[in-house]
């Protein structure tokens, strides 16, 4: 089967940034779904018409990735208004309830970068916004979409999105 809009393909693959450096391996297959939410845009446009045992080495730059990292998505909040056990890593959905710091989005992922006695530093940026990526992928296979993923636009167990501060620095993310 080609791969084409929509269907589920199952990639390996090694992802490291511009120096060389491991951010994930896949080196057991994985389910992405092909049309929707899963894969990067450049990603999919390298992978239509393709079929399984296709492999292919790409260099995304930040604009083809997780965009560019923009300094105004980093803010300072008192620290009064955080949960007492407020620790770097934890998330918030929108600006913290509380929140001085004006015209923030409220559609973004926040993360806790920084605590201290008085603030918290917090980032709505990707961690991995900013980063040009090497990926080296390779096709194990490809399927028909269920009418759920479609409908998704997902395949339930793809694990594509990266959270910052959940792994260990230098270690991997599967």
């Amino acid at each position: 089967m080609m791969i084409s809009s929509p269907c589920v393909v199952s990639l390996v693959w090694r992802l490291e940034d511009a120096q060389g450096q491991l951010i994930d391996e896949l080196p057991e297959p994985m389910e992405f779904f092909v049309g929707g939410d899963d894969l990067l845009a450049k990603v999919e446009e390298v992978l239509i018409g393709q079929a399984p045992g296709f492999a292919a080495d790409l260099n995304l730059e930040p604009e083809e990735a997780f965009g560019d990292y923009k300094a105004e998505l980093v803010f300072f909040e008192t620290r009064d208004i955080f949960p007492a056990e407020v620790d770097v890593g934890m998330q918030f959905e929108g600006p913290p309830e509380g929140s001085t710091t004006p015209d923030l989005p409220l559609d973004v992922l926040y993360t806790v970068t920084e605590v201290y006695d008085t603030h918290v530093v917090l980032d709505g940026n990707h961690p991995l916004a900013g980063v040009a990526l090497r990926l080296s992928m390779k096709v194990e296979g490809v399927r028909t979409a269920t009418l759920e993923e479609i409908e998704q636009g997902s395949v339930a167990e793809s694990v594509f999105t990266l959270a910052p501060s959940q792994a260990p620095p230098g270690s991997v993310l599967h």
